[in-house]
């Protein structure tokens, strides 16, 4: 791990994911009723239950995008698995589309370029992506490097600032 990531680390609890995603339902209420949820797998799996279980949604349909990279530079992306033609319909329109985060908004543009009337939800955003989404709960700096709850376990994490007293 660079060191940038440890200095720029974001931790997101199990709690906290589940707050987070109660207030992107509570933003994505008053934006009509949607047919069918869309989710970025696998980031967007569980936000999607979330989100479904609060707006009454049961359709839920996933789209599968893999990105060949390391963690400097995303690379070429590759849909492995689209989204069904049923669920898609007149190009999105009741469509809700969801991710965890929008990044630099690659994933974002191939998705939305699929559902073009979707309304496009994540819980995190980033600068270089964040004109992608429609609505997100919050923003990061670009060099925030998140930690979700499924890729921890319980350790210590070390303080942002050093203490100089020892």
């Amino acid at each position: 791990m660079e060191n940038d990531q440890q200095s720029k680390a974001f931790p997101v609890s199990w709690d906290q994911f589940h707050r987070d995603c109660r207030a992107l339902a509570w933003r994505l209420a008053d934006k009509g009723e949607f047919k069918a949820i869309v989710c970025i797998t696998r980031g967007g799996l569980v936000p999607a239950g979330i989100i479904a279980r609060e707006l009454g949604v049961r359709t839920i349909e996933t789209v599968c995008i893999a990105s060949y990279h390391d963690y400097d530079d995303q690379g070429e992306l590759k849909v492995i698995k689209p989204i069904d033609p049923k669920v898609i319909g007149n190009d999105g329109e009741g469509v809700l589309i969801i991710d965890d985060l929008v990044d630099t908004g690659k994933t974002a543009k191939v998705v939305r370029e699929m559902l073009p009337k979707a309304h496009l939800a994540t819980v995190y955003a980033k600068p270089q992506g964040r004109e992608m989404a429609d609505t997100i709960v919050t923003e990061l700096s670009q060099d925030t490097w998140v930690y979700f709850p499924w890729d921890m376990g319980w350790q210590f994490q070390p303080p942002i600032t050093k203490d100089s007293a020892g």
